[in-house]
């Protein structure tokens, strides 16, 4: 892996979870070794765990905050309320199923390289997004011939 002029992430912003420092490989460290392997699937259980909780979170709330206004202006407020939850919800159930697919692709050692061309992803990338499946040139080609299918 060409590490000389890659600058790692140090921020724990850049990350989708709380809680977990950025990895900064050691040089000449090989690609996907089992410190990586684990840093990756501590990612990735630590945002499904967030994501579930809040599914519970949504439930609960709806659960409580259900209550039949008189005001029809009351009633759409709040239909309209939840049903941008149950939208954003469901976005995250989809993201779940894509996390959990990661997770047994990082099981089966297939994880970190692109389903395209085969190479590298990236750490830097896989922090970011850690269920991307192309590297970012193979996703970018992804992204423009699908510009150019929607026109």
């Amino acid at each position: 892996m060409a590490t000389d002029n890659v600058a790692y992430l140090k921020r724990k912003a850049a990350l989708p979870v709380e809680g977990i420092e950025p990895y900064i490989p050691e040089p000449g460290e090989e690609y996907m070794n089992e410190k990586q392997l684990e840093h990756f699937r501590n990612i990735l259980v630590a945002w499904k765990k967030s994501l579930m909780e809040e599914v519970d979170r949504t439930v609960d709330h709806m659960k409580e905050d259900a209550t039949n206004f008189s005001d029809p202006a009351d009633r759409a407020t709040q239909e309209e309320e939840f049903a941008l939850e149950l939208r954003a919800r469901d976005r995250e159930r989809k993201l779940i199923r894509k996390i959990e697919k990661t997770i047994a692709r990082l099981d089966e050692d297939d994880y970190g390289y692109c389903d395209a061309c085969g190479i590298e992803i990236g750490l830097q990338r896989l922090e970011v997004r850690p269920t991307a499946e192309l590297c970012i040139d193979c996703k970018t080609t992804q992204e423009i011939k699908e510009k150019q299918m929607a026109v």
